[in-house]
């Protein structure tokens, strides 16, 4: 493994890698968001590090959210909802390499939409996405300002269904949820046909999300975390460094 501290170098390595792959697969977590202004879980400052009446990891749990909906909404919007958050270097790098066809497919536990927003297209969402909400009565569709627009009319921040009166949940996966089985047989699919694999901004601890590296037995494998992650020492490649810095290639 190269352990690479200097930025430039890592860029140049990185890059190296990149022109030389015929399939490029990334998989990314809240670190490639957070300069998008969007905080991420575990670091300093992050949403586990803040203070609410209940720890973060309950109130993001399914149990929570049918015991006390009013409570769970207040976080969400609170802390979870980025409405005016941008694509940032790493996210343009990514849609720009599969627009050259080198990028085949992002994999994010992110839930903001900001691979899409930045032009790609192949995007498996593991956790789900804010812009998709679902009546958990009738089945009605709703996107993210709809549902902000239901959540601020409410009296108890609440967002219901007008048609049906139930209520109206996010399209992301909880606590206690199953990750989307299509999601994840085609995020296995892409990881698995995969020479390169660029793991940047996640900690690898949230399963099963972490264990889809099992998969991947491809040529590289380059890890970008500020932090170490316990896949090091399998990476041709480990940048400890911020995701865009490394990406501004």
């Amino acid at each position: 493994m190269e352990r690479v501290t200097d930025v430039d170098r890592a860029r140049e390595v990185l890059e190296e890698a990149v022109s030389q792959s015929d399939d490029l697969v990334f998989f990314g977590g809240a670190g490639v968001s957070t300069a998008s202004g969007i905080p991420d879980f575990r670091s300093t400052g992050g949403l586990y590090a803040q203070r609410y009446p209940y720890p973060p990891e309950t109130m993001v749990s399914h149990s929570f959210f049918e015991a006390h909906p009013r409570e769970f909404f207040q976080f969400y919007f609170d802390r979870m909802i980025a409405p005016d958050a941008r694509p940032n270097r790493a996210h343009e790098k990514l849609a720009e390499l599969e627009a050259r066809g080198i990028c085949s497919a992002v994999i994010t536990q992110n839930i903001d939409g900001l691979h899409q927003a930045a032009g790609s297209r192949a995007v498996h969402e593991l956790h789900g996405s804010v812009h998709r909400n679902t009546c958990t009565g009738c089945d009605c569709r709703f996107d993210l300002s709809a549902i902000t627009a239901l959540h601020e009319a409410a009296s108890d921040g609440v967002p219901r269904c007008p048609d049906c009166g139930a209520i109206v949940k996010p399209d992301v996966v909880l606590y206690e949820e199953p990750l989307d089985g299509r999601v994840l047989e085609e995020a296995v699919r892409a990881i698995a046909a995969a020479d390169l694999l660029v793991v940047a901004g996640t900690s690898l601890v949230v399963y099963p999300a972490a264990g889809l590296l099992q998969y991947f037995s491809g040529d590289h494998l380059a890890i970008v975390n500020l932090a170490p992650t316990d896949a090091d020492r399998h990476a041709d490649l480990c940048v400890p460094a911020k995701v865009g810095e490394v990406l501004d290639f």
